[in-house]
């Protein structure tokens, strides 16, 4: 019981700066890893600001590093002449057995790492939520929509009965 009230309590702490919510959508999503990442000091303030997008997003492999792609992070006004670009490649954080293990499974089994979110964690750092996933196709889009809205009505109707 008291395990399920300390995960309450750190999804709350979590300050989401943006979130990819299409990705649930157009993805079957296998597993999640938390991960950092690197960003100059005019990013971290954007973030704060809640202006980036991931809609784009995706996470890959440059130079045996992991990196996230295509996140677009606006420049921020007051930091002036030192400014970053708004959607270069941004160095992810993680443990060695992590990347490789997540570097095989884009290789060897056709999966795609997604990024879900961007947040603060309750120090103040800012963390990616990566997911790796396999794409779906449309038949399986409408499935996964069908089964929703059925446990959705069956909780009503249970909710409702009892």
């Amino acid at each position: 019981m008291a395990a399920d009230g300390a995960a309450k309590d750190r999804e709350a702490a979590r300050r989401f700066a943006a979130q990819n919510r299409r990705a649930r959508h157009d993805y079957q999503i296998d597993g999640t890893l938390e991960t950092g990442i690197m960003l100059l000091g005019s990013e971290v303030k954007s973030l704060r600001a809640g202006r980036a997008s991931l809609a784009e997003a995706w996470a890959g492999e440059k130079d045996g590093e992991l990196y996230l792609f295509n996140c677009n992070i606006p420049e921020y006004a007051a930091a002036n002449r030192f400014n970053h670009e708004p959607k270069r490649p941004r160095k992810l954080l993680v443990h060695r057995r992590e990347r490789d293990k997540l570097l095989g499974a884009i290789k060897r089994e056709g999966m795609t790492l997604v990024p879900l979110s961007v947040y603060f964690n309750p120090r103040g750092i800012a963390k990616v939520e990566l997911g790796l996933a396999k794409g779906r196709r449309k038949e399986d889009k409408r499935q996964a929509v069908k089964d929703r809205d059925w446990q959705r009505d069956k909780s009503r109707l249970l909710r409702a009965k009892g």
